[in-house]
């Protein structure tokens, strides 16, 4: 029988998809890379935006009466009711399913319709069960599973529970075996980085530290960190990263410029300490990428919480900001604001203005590039024939042009021009 798996959303999503297919492969199951061919059709589900929940229940309307339907990780424990009333499917499992897929697939061809979301909410994978990389390069490792937020726009806590870490030994093992494979590029993921281990005894940069020891010419990307959770131990961090196998790049996303809407928003941080995290990497660090995320038109944000917004945006100048409308999601406490709804046509306004702050400051960071020389790691092919994109020091994506297979291979390059959403550059 011939399974394929599609994966949605994050990159923790991309690290469970990858064991999913990984474990069925094992079991003896064709993985195939059509849908047409496939026996069993997996989607690996995201819900944490309403636009993106509508595309998944999209696609798998278009699915086939005739493919076996399988829908894993988090919209089934936030949309289930949805997922009844609109679609057809044989399966739903949680996140993080690793190898009971196998059980589930072969009782769904069996001809049993499988609803398995009961521990969900505790799942937790071991992190040597096989997997099935889609990029030979780049090996996606989920350090924890679940986080410490109540963010009252987030429906993930809902999908994936509360904060469970694997122990530093049981990472080390993982990149360990991946370098041995071959990776060069690992990317440290989870729903929150920065919460990694509170529940053991031990934080972020004791894992980074342990990870940069392995032996193995490899970088290392750091995901997305909450900025108060990283406070107490922030110095530690910033010592951790002058590590040359630690990728210069933090995502620390703010949400908003305007502490009230920060503290409707149930996260955290103020302003004032994101902008003190982000200057005291930049202190050390000044090429540091910097990366954030913004919600436009949250329950309550005025015209002057806005404005305040752009104006962190314009100080601050984030080298990535991931602008997003505000969507209510199902099971959040945003879900109930409706009261202060902002309205629809205005948070498109706003929205629109603060991606065209956002390219701007992009654009401006991205031009300080140009003359740059030194080195990229290859890590993708590009979009166009004969393009491929590395990363520099700092995992600025930098394209290049070549008709030899470049993917894996550090190259010297020289940036020759700037764009808000990359370099391109000039092989030496």
């Amino acid at each position: 029988m011939k399974t394929y798996v599609r994966s949605f959303g994050c990159s923790a999503n991309t690290a469970d998809s990858q064991v999913l297919s990984g474990c069925l492969a094992n079991a003896g199951y064709r993985l195939t890379d059509s849908e047409t061919d496939a026996d069993v059709i997996i989607y690996n589900s995201c819900a944490v935006k309403g636009p993106t929940e509508n595309r998944i229940i999209d696609a798998l309307k278009r699915i086939p009466p005739t493919k076996k339907v399988v829908v894993a990780g988090c919209l089934p424990l936030v949309s289930f009711e949805r997922l009844l009333r609109e679609v057809r499917f044989d399966a739903v499992v949680g996140p993080a399913a690793g190898e009971s897929i196998v059980q589930v697939v072969q009782r769904v061809l069996n001809g049993e319709t499988v609803t398995q979301l009961e521990d969900a909410l505790t799942a937790m994978p071991p992190l040597n069960l096989p997997r099935i990389q889609t990029n030979p390069v780049v090996s996606v490792v989920p350090v924890n599973y679940g986080c410490l937020g109540s963010c009252a726009f987030c429906c993930v806590v809902n999908a994936r529970g509360h904060l469970r870490s694997y122990s530093i030994t049981e990472v080390v093992e993982r990149f360990k075996h991946d370098v041995a494979a071959g990776a060069k590029e690992f990317w440290v993921t989870s729903q929150d980085t920065a919460c990694y281990g509170r529940e053991i005894g031990t934080n972020l940069a004791e894992l980074l530290t342990a990870v940069v020891s392995v032996k193995g010419d490899f970088r290392v990307r750091v995901g997305m960190m909450t900025p108060n959770l990283i406070t107490p131990f922030r110095d530690q961090l910033i010592e951790t990263y002058s590590s040359p196998k630690v990728f210069k790049f933090i995502h620390l996303p703010v949400q908003s410029g305007d502490d009230k809407v920060l503290r409707r928003m149930q996260r955290f941080h103020t302003a004032a300490e994101f902008k003190q995290t982000v200057a005291a990497f930049r202190k050390a660090f000044p090429e540091i990428t910097v990366n954030t995320d913004v919600i436009c038109g949250f329950p309550g944000e005025t015209a002057p919480a806005f404005e305040n917004t752009l104006k962190l945006l314009r100080e601050v100048s984030p080298d990535v900001v991931n602008v997003s409308k505000f969507f209510a999601r199902p099971q959040t406490a945003a879900w109930q604001m409706h009261s202060d709804a902002v309205d629809k046509v205005e948070i498109k306004r706003r929205s629109t203005e603060a991606a065209k702050v956002a390219k701007q400051v992009a654009l401006e960071r991205n031009l300080r590039w140009v003359g740059w020389s030194g080195e990229i790691l290859v890590d993708e092919k590009g979009k166009v024939e004969g393009t491929w994109i590395g990363r520099n020091f700092a995992y600025k994506p930098v394209a290049v042009k070549s008709n030899k297979d470049l993917l894996g291979k550090t190259i010297k390059v020289q940036v020759v021009k700037a764009f808000s959403t990359h370099l391109t550059a000039e092989t030496q």
